[in-house]
């Protein structure tokens, strides 16, 4: 089963997301040296900017950082998950930086969206390994339960051979995109959630109380049950507020 760690405040979900990924990082850095970390979008990244930029024992160095997806625009553009990255994290580390595996910038604006998923499929193959093993993926849960750029009632969700995926009609715009698929979410070692706000209540009460809800991070959620993936929530108190799950602190 998944946990859920859940706080009053923001600042308790940043310090609390961080303590886990710091877990995360040591036992990987003791395993094989290196960090392999996927993050996507929103508002995800300011949690991390709040937690980890002033803590002494983040090993940036040896950290690998991929996507779980990206929007096919500019890198600077405002809508580039690595830019917001960039703005609201990487910018802000003052010593070592981690090395960052960001999409074909030049396969985006000038190939097709197949072309730049299988580039970056390439990427994460040929530094991860076939399977594309990561130690740790990062996301947030959509007020539609998407995750990653995968949607409700969207073929991706079926898909089982490819580790990263095109998506040319994403109900969210862009419309362009990428996205790693449930082959990659369910050889991570670790996944973790961050969802805060009361908008996100009635999601999350589907995610957890609904057994076979087809919404993408329900789906996620039912890898910890299937795959004994290890699965954590952290959340603050109005996003399960009503929510009938248990909870605790991490």
């Amino acid at each position: 089963m998944s946990k859920v760690y859940a706080y009053s405040e923001s600042g308790e979900v940043a310090d609390a997301t961080a303590e886990y990924i710091v877990k995360a990082q040591k036992e990987a850095l003791k395993n094989k040296g290196v960090f392999n970390v996927a993050v996507s979008g929103g508002s995800l990244v300011k949690t991390l900017r709040i937690g980890l930029k002033d803590r002494t024992d983040v090993e940036w160095a040896k950290w690998r950082v991929y996507f779980a997806d990206e929007r096919l625009v500019p890198l600077d553009h405002e809508d580039s998950n690595y830019g917001l990255l960039k703005r609201e994290l990487l910018d802000h580390l003052t010593g070592d930086k981690p090395k960052v595996y960001t999409i074909n910038e030049h396969k985006c604006m000038n190939e097709s969206s197949e072309e730049t998923a299988i580039d970056y499929e390439g990427t994460m193959t040929e530094t991860l390994g076939a399977d594309g093993v990561l130690d740790l993926i990062l996301l947030g849960c959509g007020p539609d339960g998407h995750t990653c750029s995968l949607f409700p009632g969207h073929a991706l969700l079926q898909e089982n051979s490819r580790l990263v995926a095109p998506i040319e009609d994403s109900p969210k715009p862009p419309p362009r995109r990428i996205t790693i698929t449930f082959p990659v979410l369910e050889a991570a070692k670790n996944i973790a959630f961050v969802a805060e706000g009361s908008g996100k209540a009635p999601i999350l009460k589907e995610v957890f109380l609904t057994p076979n809800s087809s919404l993408p991070a329900a789906m996620v959620n039912n890898i910890a049950v299937r795959l004994n993936v290890p699965i954590a929530w952290f959340v603050n108190d109005a996003a399960v507020e009503g929510v009938n799950v248990t909870t605790s602190k991490f």
